[in-house]
């Protein structure tokens, strides 16, 4: 088949939409404890509302996706994005705050299930790998941006001296008082381009390989049954569980604790948070020419609660600089837990695919525990439960069996 590198270049710049809108929470999870005077369980609702909707809506979307084909359901995801956002920034309470999150995680989730396979067709299988790769990047690089927008925002609403023609525009629609709201008028712009985008590109026939069709009711049944199908579904949702549970919490810890601004130090650290899961990330996939997945599962977890004891016990600075490496660390759990997860099952990947998608809900269950032990006790205890969930990844590198290894490198065979 011909490659389609307009539609590559399309799917890139959804993944950079997605990560942008996706990865915010954490920058701006202060300023919306403060403004609506939030308790922390009920500030845990806020990433709950937006990764609940992954365990709705992922495996319903492979289903619509089937049916109505890759164009209108990424139509439908950046719609429902677009709608949220401008609800919101017009409506900013509490309550509208919670359903725009629910329906902006469905969309996103409806774009998810449907970029990948799209990706592969049109970047060519034999380059799947590749785009991949780039694509995680843009994705990581999204997700360091968003939070300095944000900062940039919310120092520069509402200041006369400030003549930006998006500044000063935002400024007049935007609530006194709630400069870090302007965010979602940008969220909306973005999502409406995209929109705009997708109607203009003419999109190629995608032929689903047996590992991405969504499956039967049958299958799902089947899988549900299989203890290895809920270990690794745990897996997921572990891992998203804790990597939200650090990067939402850590912007309102570096405050509580140290006295960091969380509009500008704190938002920037949690862009750094994800700049460095990027880095990690290449850094893995090195890591995994020359040693076996599981390997590098538990080095990297061991690393990550190191990073973490270092970031809830540590010195101010010691706080700040170690929230971020963990993010270094937690880079390469995804996919490995991911892989090894399909790895070992010989047959209905793409309803266990599935299945493991609608894991990403442990971002959304993890951060309550989290905001209701904080409120019983602290923020620091509360931020502890981390430590349960990097153990349960940990244990994957020892009991995991997959059927089939990473390929690695053998530098001894090739020196003999």
């Amino acid at each position: 088949m011909k490659r389609n590198y307009i539609i590559v270049a399309l799917i890139l710049l959804s993944f950079f939409v997605i990560s942008f809108l996706t990865n915010i929470l954490g920058a701006l999870n202060p300023s919306a404890s403060s403004s609506f005077t939030l308790s922390e369980t009920m500030a845990g609702f806020l990433p709950f509302s937006f990764f609940i909707a992954y365990g709705v809506m992922s495996i319903p979307a492979g289903f619509m996706v089937e049916k109505y084909g890759e164009k209108k359901m990424m139509i439908l995801g950046f719609l429902l994005a677009a709608l949220a956002s401008l609800l919101f920034a017009q409506k900013p309470t509490f309550s509208t705050f919670l359903f725009s999150l629910f329906t902006i995680g469905t969309g996103m989730a409806v774009l998810q299930v449907v970029i990948n396979p799209l990706l592969r067709v049109s970047g060519g299988e034999e380059n799947y790998a590749l785009t991949s790769v780039l694509a995680q990047l843009i994705f990581g690089a999204a997700s360091f941006v968003s939070p300095l927008v944000y900062s940039w925002l919310v120092t520069n609403i509402g200041n006369d001296e400030n003549t930006s023609p998006i500044i000063q525009f935002l400024s007049g629609i935007t609530p006194e008082n709630l400069s870090w709201v302007s965010i979602y008028w940008i969220f909306a712009g973005l999502s409406i381009l995209m929109i705009v985008l997708i109607l203009l590109i003419r999109f190629p026939k995608v032929e689903l390989n047996e590992d991405e069709k969504v499956g039967t009711k049958d299958s799902y049944i089947a899988l549900f049954k299989n203890k290895t199908v809920i270990l690794f579904f745990l897996g997921i949702f572990s891992y998203v569980g804790v990597e939200q549970g650090i990067s939402y919490w850590m912007s309102k810890f570096l405050q509580v604790y140290h006295g960091y601004d969380y509009e500008t130090v704190g938002a920037a650290a949690v862009g750094n948070f994800w700049g460095l899961m990027t880095i990690g990330g290449i850094l893995g996939l090195v890591l995994l020419k020359f040693l076996d997945s599981k390997v590098v599962l538990k080095i990297f977890t061991v690393l990550a609660i190191i990073s973490l004891a270092f970031a809830l016990f540590g010195s101010a600075e010691m706080s700040l600089y170690s929230f971020q490496a963990s993010g270094f660390f937690l880079s390469v759990m995804y996919p490995i837990i991911f892989s090894l997860a399909l790895n070992s099952m010989k047959e209905h990947h793409g309803a266990f695919a599935g299945i493991l998608v609608s894991g990403i809900m442990g971002g959304a269950v993890v951060q309550l525990l989290i905001g209701f032990i904080s409120d019983l006790t602290s923020l620091k205890v509360g931020m502890l439960f981390n430590f349960v969930i990097l153990a349960f990844i940990l244990s994957i590198g020892f009991w995991a069996k997959p059927l089939i290894k990473n390929k690695t490198i053998n530098l001894r065979k090739k020196e003999d």
